[in-house]
């Protein structure tokens, strides 16, 4: 099957007018991320390859709001040199792990597929440094690959140097104590001398943040 190619619109590819990209967990772990890390042929040019740490998620290429989704590869650039942990800190602050990690595995007989699984990991920006960071609604969706093969520590290897993201912007509702910051606020000269600008491009509620 031949591979499809979008318009690239600052290096972004686009959809044409009637067509959503709306992968699956699995898709993504296995028709995509696994394709990326083995250099095998991607079935479509619709995720590009992003540093996140260089990134807040306001400034990252792409249109996403409560309505669509950014997916981008990401480079596993380490926190410590001779750490295994990623480094998650940004200019203005930090995604932070919440839930529990999720198993995904192929449903296909494929016997490659079945020595690897996918790994979901759930991340909240926080803005500020860390651990006192304010909890904002931008959500990331980070896919890894791993070996099903258990080592001598009982955990299971990491594959290859890339995983999978999937960015969105949590709904917002009344009782969120959480913050959005859209890039016309990160933009704007005059949104950090204006209460009346600034009220327009952060948005924030009283109480506990919306699950």
């Amino acid at each position: 099957m031949e591979k499809l190619n979008f318009v690239k619109k600052n290096g972004v590819s686009r959809m044409p007018p009637g067509f959503r990209f709306q992968p699956t967990d699995e898709e993504l772990v296995f028709q995509y991320l696994k394709c990326k890390v083995f250099s095998f042929p991607l079935p479509a040019s619709m995720i590009p390859d992003i540093n996140l740490s260089n990134y807040d998620p306001w400034d990252l290429p792409g249109n996403c709001d409560e309505h669509q989704e950014m997916y981008f590869f990401s480079s596993k650039e380490p926190k410590y040199r001779n750490g295994s942990r990623m480094n998650r800190t940004t200019t203005s602050g930090y995604w932070k792990a919440t839930g529990s990690d999720k198993r995904i595995i192929s449903s296909s007989n494929n016997s490659d597929d079945n020595s690897i699984l996918g790994i979901r990991k759930t991340l909240v920006f926080y803005q500020g440094k860390s651990p006192n960071g304010t909890r904002t609604h931008w959500v990331l969706h980070e896919y890894r690959l791993v070996s099903t093969t258990l080592h001598a520590n009982n955990n299971a290897c990491d594959i290859g140097d890339w995983v999978l993201c999937r960015l969105s912007v949590k709904k917002r509702s009344v009782g969120s104590g959480s913050i959005i910051i859209s890039k016309k606020a990160r933009s704007s000269p005059s949104s950090s001398s204006s209460s009346s600008t600034s009220s327009n491009n952060v948005m924030e509620v009283s109480s506990s943040y919306a699950s």
